[in-house]
Formats: C-alpha cells, structure tokens, sequence
C-alpha cells in the first residue's frame, strides 16, 4: 500500500477494511517526522499520545464502531489552536512552556471525528509575518528547496503538508496565512468565511480577521476537513448558524457556464514572469472548459494593504496585553525586572515579544491612542467597508474571482527579512479577503522555472464554499504540480 499516494477516504476504507492498523499509520507518520523534520523544523512539539490515541482508534475499528469521518487520521495542528495537555506556544518565548487546560473547538471536533494528533507544527510568532522565520524556535524550511521559505504565518503546517509530515494538517488565516504558505509549498489550503469555523480556544491575533482551515494535498481532502472543523459553537458569538453541507460529496469539477472573474488589478504588471505566465495560463484553462470569463475590479486593493495592518496590529495591541507575566506565559527574573510595576511589565515583554511583535503591538497602539485613532484605525474600517463593497458589486458579475496569490514564488530566508515594508507587500493579493470576511483558496497550478510552487486563488461570496471547491477541484485537475515531489521528500 502507498500509503503517501492515498487520500484521507481511501486511508479511512483502509482502516475500516483492516488493511492497515491506525497504529501502523501514525507510526509510519512517526517515523517520518523523525526523518525529515530536523531538515524542515516543521514540528515544534510532538505529541507524546499519538500511538495511545491510536490504539483507542484501532479497538473502536474492531469492535464494529460507527465509522467516524477521520477515524485513524494523523494530523498536525498549527501551534495557534490550544491543545488539552499539549504544549501550545504561538512559536512564542512568551508562552514557550505553555499547556492548555482545555482543546480548541477545532481541535475538539477534529478528536471527536476520529483524528488522531501528530503534534503542534511551526509559524510565525502570534501568526505574525509571511515567511515563518519569526518564530522563536527557528524558521521553517520550505520542502521544495530548503534555502526558501516555506511562506507564512502557517509555514509550518504547509511545510509539513507538502513533506508528507502528516495527512492533512490546519492552519489560521488573518491576511493570507493558510493560502500563501500554501502556495509557496504547492498544496491546497483554504480559508473559510468569516464564522464559518469557530475561534474558540485559537490564540487571538487580530479578533475580526482570523479563520482556521485545512492544508491539504487535494481539494477533496480539503472539503472532508473543512466539513469536520465547520460549524455554529455556543463558545464563539461570531459563528454562523447556517447549515454545513457535506462539501466532499458535493464536489464537482463541471465549470461549464461558471462565471469566473478576472481580477484586472492582476494584470496590470508587477507580477513576477512565472506567476504572470501562470496566472495567463489559468485564464485560458478555464476558457477553454467553457467557463464565461470577465474582467472584474477591486479599486481599492491598493489600499488593502494600509487598512488590514492598521486594523490588525490594533487588534493585535489589545489582544496580546493579557500577556503580562502576571498570571501565565513568560515572567522575567526578579533580577532583571527592576523595581517598579512599570520596569516589571516593560522587561517581561521585551523579553518575551519578538521584534516583529513589538513592531505591531507598537503600530496597532499608536493607531488606538487619542489623536490618532480617527485618523488610522476608523479610517481604516472605513475603508475596510468600501472594499467589502466592492467584492459585492464583483460578484453580481461572476460567481468566484480569481488572481494570483502572491507576485512571487517563495523568495529565500533572510531576502526579506529585514524590510518589513517588502514583506507587506507580499500580501497584496490575500488581504482584502480577509477584511471583507469572504472565502479564499490557494490551488497549487504550476512550477517556476527554479521549481517552486506557484498557486493560483480563488475567492467566492460568503458561505460559499462548496462553488469555492468545486472551481479548486477544476484547477486542481488541469494542474500537474502533484505529480512533481519536493526536493526533500
């Protein structure tokens, strides 16, 4: 059996039909961490309970159990989800030695399918940055070329999506981080409407952008995942009630008369020679299946970026002030804390923060502070409305839009670590989905000419998913990038 080859249906038949044990499956997962992770640094903590949790799976399967949708299925989990007695860190000194009392609703939900945990994959600090190599356990390398990075803040699940570290693993996304790692690692990786997927137990970075997903090696594993983590939950007020359709058993790659949208900002230069080539080369494959393709505006994308940092980094500034030293996380040596209350707070931080934390909870509290806050952050919701606006006028003339990603395939660690600004930028084309609280889709497309990844994305209206993973599974059948393999591998 090749077990890599097989999607997360065909390992669960495999299971249910006792061709191979949920204890055999993790082991071989095991054994593959421990063989390429220290060349990937994906993993920051392995779960120590994964064969227990294994052999609970294997006596349900014996004992003619209901089959669970995930039953024996090993993931990784991104280390933004708090997880019941597993070290959850944000890839943060201020919370290095952290241990939830309580799971995360996704992960709570992923357990109760039937998903057995791997372990808390690498990221960006707080999920802050586009190419994880701000986190404090080092950076991530990306499986296809190791002196690249794997893209961020979910770089760690990509990069062990696209090793085959896991089955399926989940990452968050604020400002594009599931959908550009998932690019630079040429895998799948969706974010879902804002409500869609509960918030509870996720480690706050920015309250109204942030949404967890799936990253996976196809669409359909992608929809199985999406379904299980998917859902109204009585801990997150901003969950929706709507019904959950069974997207996996819905999917349809027939794109016959589908409206796709263009979006003309994108073809209007500045994209690197290989994603513009792709981007064309995407175009025509739908044409050419039938679809009615037009051009389509966002006006204001250009600003998308000003207004999600302004708004995020402000959200960022109020959420992390809990971490004060006082009641958990990080606290610094009496020694160094000097001896006022202020000194104390003041030194913990420094300490436990890294600098691209401490840039943004510095932007997002000079944005709140009195005489600015009218001039950037309400002026930056407005904006956030506008665009909101505009995706809707998009929208009554097709049904998914769809642009590049990123301009670039993945560029390598340190070429832009220090300009912050470059690094922003990277974010063009994923941002304005998250402010306007829509459904976006990275779907591996092609290989540069140095053999990186390049996706193409595709964004629907609200709560629509299912025309989101059908268009993924059209592109995804008319790529051949799964047929290639990561230089580490």
């Amino acid at each position: 059996m090749e077990i890599l080859k097989l999607q997360i249906h065909e390992l669960v038949e495999a299971l249910q039909q006792k061709k191979i044990s949920a204890t055999e499956l993790t082991q071989f997962y095991i054994n593959r961490i421990e063989k390429l992770n220290p060349q990937l640094n994906a993993f920051i903590t392995q779960d120590s309970t994964a064969l227990d949790q294994a052999k609970l799976v294997d006596q349900k399967i014996f004992s003619g159990s209901k089959t669970l949708k995930l039953a024996g299925i090993p993931m990784g989990i991104k280390d933004m989800l708090c997880t019941k007695g597993l070290r959850t860190t944000a890839a943060s000194k201020m919370l290095e030695n952290f241990i939830p009392p309580y799971d995360s609703t996704v992960v709570k939900r992923l357990k109760d399918s039937g998903v057995i945990l791997l372990g808390k994959l690498n990221q960006d600090e707080f999920a802050m940055g586009s190419s994880n190599e701000n986190s404090f356990f080092g950076p991530t390398k990306n499986p296809w070329n190791p002196e690249y990075v794997p893209g961020g803040s979910s770089g760690g699940s990509a990069a062990a999506q696209s090793s085959k570290l896991s089955v399926a693993t989940i990452g968050t996304d604020t400002g594009g981080s599931i959908r550009q790692p998932a690019s630079f690692c040429g895998v799948v990786g969706i974010k879902p409407t804002y409500g869609r997927v509960s918030r509870s137990g996720i480690i706050a970075f920015a309250s109204s952008l942030d949404q967890a997903g799936p990253i996976t090696t196809s669409v359909e594993d992608a929809a199985l995942v999406l379904e299980v983590i998917c859902g109204h939950d009585e801990k997150d007020a901003t969950t929706a009630q709507k019904n959950v359709p069974e997207f996996s058993k819905l999917l349809s790659s027939h794109v016959k008369g589908l409206k796709v949208g263009v979006l003309s900002e994108a073809l209007k230069g500045g994209l690197d020679s290989d994603v513009e080539k792709s981007f064309q080369q995407s175009i025509d494959t739908f044409k050419k299946a039938g679809a009615h393709v037009v051009e389509v505006s966002l006006p204001l994308l250009q600003h998308s970026i000003s207004a999600y940092y302004l708004i995020a980094s402000s959200e960022a500034s109020s959420n992390l002030a809990r971490y004060d030293g006082v009641r958990f996380g990080f606290r610094a040596k009496m020694s160094e804390s000097g001896t006022t209350l202020d000194d104390f707070y003041s030194i913990t931080r420094g300490q436990g923060f890294g600098s691209e934390v401490k840039r943004r909870i510095m932007m997002g509290t000079y944005c709140l502070s009195s005489g600015s806050i009218e001039a950037f952050y309400e002026k930056a919701c407005k904006v956030r409305r506008l665009i909101s606006n505009q995706y809707l006028e998009a929208f009554k003339k097709c049904d998914v839009i769809l642009s590049p990603v990123s301009a670039t395939p993945a560029f390598k660690i340190g070429e832009r670590f220090s300009n912050p600004l470059q690094m922003y930028l990277n974010d063009l084309f994923t941002t304005s989905t998250n402010l306007a609280g829509l459904p976006g889709m990275s779907i591996p497309f092609s290989l540069s000419k140095d053999r990186l990844p390049i996706g193409m994305q595709l964004t629907a209206p609200a709560f629509q998913e299912q025309t989101l993973l059908d268009a993924g599974l059209f592109l995804e059948q008319n790529s051949n990038v799964r047929q290639e393999q990561p230089r580490v591998f």
